[in-house]
């Protein structure tokens, strides 16, 4: 019976989405079609047809193409649930994307797509960009310079290009209302930042990261960015016999105090975040995890001026859950912005999948309610459908080709963490959980417990109450309990 309830439901929802899909009409990737202008790089018509607005029908909806959690508008714990996510669309994965990987050619390129890496492509892929999310209905975006304008044959020639693209984001962001969560600049794919940029061992590559970070900064600025990142993924080493560590640290800080002097100077008030990862594509990563980019701030005195960008998969790369990593994050009061997403375990690399585990959205929305909210963070999805052309030493799904997928993926993530947020409600309205957390520690609620927790237990004092009270009962931890309660939620 189970079985035939099954089967009706994935004959329904198959159903729901090839009449949503069925009208779609997609042109071909040639300049000569009657969809693009070789001269102009215009597009006529839509670079979605068939896909319409996506829009909330509750839980109970049989439609791929809505959200059956996520209700934009929808209060939750005081806030609108659009506030809560601030969701954000990942430019480089969502619109870079080829499906090539070391073992085989590209399995993908977009209708719109020409082939090249041209202005007039960059801009076609502009206006692509800025349907997508309106019609996900997600006003936020994110960005690495590079990926939305080509290099030049020198510095001038790039930030021109740049500069032309960013004029028409500008214009796209006034039609739409749609602005920038955070800017970056790419320092990994150019051959010159083989041996990093902030911790090059040439002067001349750290100045080049330096104009281009400097150049990143006044674009995010002047599209309204909330945020700038610093993703450091070959600001490490490949073996200590030929590495300097410390004057290698001491650049890397020397090149984020730059950072926060000129964002000063131009008047940006965006946050500025660091991004932690272990290794990949350098065999270790300076900024390893939470903990140790904290520890990096506090020596170099910039604790107040970053925060960090928590990356799920970059966590258990780590050896770390994700929840670890935003709960250190947290107390810290570093928490800023989190990129959602999530790895295969069966998988050793930063496959950058979307986050579709509900038990997981629970717990990372858990830190976030916690958190007060991300803002002026929000949750990017960091995720991807194929692999990145650009980095090639990722893996995962390049079988999926079809224009819908982008949809799909971004309606299941924003749904995860929808109903993740859904579930802290109800932990928080049963309180079962947080009681059991807050009688496991009730013994530090006693006068001696305050005084540890002041900062004033001292050891003769501590020890005159051991041999008062003698060998202390150890309760148990619950932990299976826990678990129940937590699962009940879900």
């Amino acid at each position: 019976m189970m079985g035939a309830k099954l089967l009706l439901l994935l004959v329904a929802s198959s159903l729901c989405l090839s009449a949503a899909i069925a009208t779609q009409q997609t042109c071909p990737a040639d300049l000569d079609s009657k969809c693009g202008d070789a001269a102009s790089g215009d597009w006529e018509g839509e670079f979605f047809p068939g896909i319409p607005k996506i829009k909330y029908e509750g839980p109970s909806s049989k439609n791929p193409l809505a959200y059956k959690w996520y209700n934009a508008e929808e209060v939750i714990l005081g806030k609108k649930m659009k506030d809560w996510m601030r969701f954000s669309v990942a430019f480089w994965h969502t619109f870079r994307g080829t499906g090539g990987d070391p073992f085989g050619a590209p399995t993908k390129s977009w209708p719109w797509e020409d082939g090249t890496n041209s202005l007039d492509m960059a801009k076609r892929r502009m206006r692509a960009h800025f349907e997508f999310m309106e019609k996900l209905g997600v006003d936020r975006w994110c960005f690495h310079d590079r990926d939305i304008a080509p290099d030049g044959k020198t510095l001038t020639e790039t930030n021109k290009n740049l500069d032309e693209i960013v004029e028409l984001a500008k214009k796209l962001q006034e039609e739409t209302n749609i602005k920038p969560l955070w800017g970056t600049a790419q320092l990994f794919m150019h051959p010159r930042y083989m041996h990093g940029a902030a911790t090059s061992p040439e002067v001349k590559v750290y100045a080049y990261g330096a104009a281009q970070v400097k150049k990143a900064l006044e674009v995010t600025h002047y599209l309204g960015g909330e945020n700038y990142v610093f993703w450091g993924g070959r600001e490490g080493y490949q073996t200590l016999l030929n590495t300097d560590m410390k004057r290698e640290l001491d650049h890397l800080a020397s090149f984020l105090q730059a950072a926060v002097d000129y964002k000063k100077k131009i008047g940006f008030n965006g946050t500025l975040l660091i991004e932690p990862k272990p290794q990949e594509p350098t065999k270790h990563q300076y900024d390893w995890d939470v903990a140790t980019t904290f520890s990096f701030l506090q020596k170099y005195g910039l604790t107040g001026e970053f925060k960090i960008n928590v990356e799920c998969n970059h966590a258990t790369l780590s050896g770390h859950s994700c929840h670890h990593e935003l709960e250190t994050a947290r107390i810290n009061g570093l928490l800023g912005n989190i990129d959602a997403n999530t790895g295969d375990p069966q998988i050793g690399w930063d496959t950058d999948q979307f986050l579709t585990d509900i038990s997981e959205a629970t717990l990372v929305m858990s830190s976030v309610v916690k958190n007060g909210g991300l803002a002026p963070g929000g949750f990017n999805f960091d995720a991807k459908l194929l692999v990145p052309a650009d980095i090639v030493f990722f893996f995962v799904r390049r079988e999926s080709t079809d224009v819908e997928d982008m949809f799909l993926a971004h309606i299941s993530g924003m749904d995860t963490l929808a109903r993740g947020l859904r579930n802290v409600v109800k932990l928080i309205e049963d309180g079962s959980l947080d009681e059991l957390v807050r009688k496991r520690y009730q013994s530090f609620d006693s006068e001696i417990g305050a005084l540890i927790e002041a900062g004033k237990g001292d050891f003769e004092t501590l020890e005159k109450k051991v041999l008062e009270w003698g060998e202390p009962i150890v309760p148990s931890g619950k932990q299976e309990l826990a678990e129940i309660l937590f699962q009940a939620a879900l």
